[in-house]
C-alpha cells in the first residue's frame, strides 16, 4: 500500500514540464476518479502569455479546449493515453458538471484570504486548484436551476466569483498554461476513490461571508 500511495503522490505532483507527469495525472483523473478530461490548447511558442488558439485576445491562454472541443472529454484510458502521447505538454482540462465536480473560482488574493477565514470557521473544503491569477474550489455537481436559486436568494454576490458548472471547464494540475503553472493549493488525498467535495451552497455561503467579513474587494479578473 505504501508503494501505491507514493506512486499516486508522484502522479499528482506539481511538476508541469510535460511528459509522464501529465499523462499519468490525466489517467488518474479519468480512470480512477472518473472525471472526463481532454487536452487544452498549448501556449503559443512565440509568447508564453499568448494562446495557441486563433483568438488573439484569448482571456485564458492555454487553459481551455479547442481541438478537440469540450464535447470530446472522456474517461476512456485509451483516448487519454493517445492524446497525451501525441501532445505531451498539453494542459489537462476537466469538463465540469455531470459526474465530474463543478467549481467556484475567485481572484487569487481574495481566495487566499477567504480560505484563511474559512479555516478559522472550521469549514471543510475539498481540493482547491490554483493558477497565478485565480483559485477554484471544487464542489459537487449542480444544475443551472440550483445555482440560479442560490444566487437569487443572496442579497449580494461578488461579481468576481465565477461558476464552472455543466458545460464549463477548468485546467487541472500539473498543467502549464499561458497564465503560468496550475497547481494544487489544497491537494486531494491519495487514494482510489474520487476526492470528496462540498456542496456549492456551503461554499458560496462561506466565501461570500468570508469576503464580507475580511473586507476584501475582489477585482474582476
Amino acid at each position: 500500500m505504501r508503494e501505491i500511495l507514493g506512486r499516486r503522490r508522484r502522479l499528482l505532483s506539481q511538476r508541469s514540464d510535460g511528459g509522464p507527469e501529465l499523462i499519468d495525472a490525466a489517467l488518474t483523473f479519468a480512470t480512477e476518479w472518473q472525471w472526463p478530461v481532454l487536452p487544452g490548447v498549448t501556449a503559443d511558442p512565440q509568447g508564453r502569455s499568448r494562446c495557441g488558439c486563433p483568438d488573439p485576445e484569448c482571456s485564458v491562454p492555454g487553459a481551455h479546449p479547442f481541438d478537440p472541443s469540450l464535447l470530446a472529454a472522456t474517461t476512456d484510458a485509451r483516448m487519454v493515453r493517445w492524446w497525451w502521447t501525441n501532445r505531451p505538454a498539453a494542459p489537462i482540462v476537466l469538463a465540469t458538471g455531470g459526474k465530474a465536480p463543478c467549481a467556484v473560482s475567485l481572484p487569487a488574493l481574495a481566495a487566499s484570504r477567504a480560505l484563511v477565514a474559512l479555516d478559522r470557521q472550521g469549514m471543510r473544503l475539498g481540493p482547491v486548484v490554483a493558477s497565478p491569477t485565480r483559485w477554484a474550489i471544487l464542489v459537487r455537481p449542480y444544475s443551472m436551476e440550483q445555482l440560479g436559486e442560490l444566487l437569487y436568494a443572496k442579497d449580494f454576490v461578488p461579481g468576481s466569483l465565477r461558476f464552472h458548472g455543466e458545460g464549463g471547464y477548468l485546467a487541472l494540475p500539473p498543467s502549464e498554461t499561458g497564465q503560468g503553472e496550475i497547481r494544487w493549493e489544497r491537494a486531494p488525498l491519495p487514494g482510489s476513490a474520487s476526492p470528496w467535495v462540498p456542496d456549492v451552497e456551503a461554499v458560496v455561503d462561506a466565501v461570500v461571508d468570508a469576503l464580507t467579513r475580511t473586507g476584501v474587494s475582489a477585482p474582476e479578473l
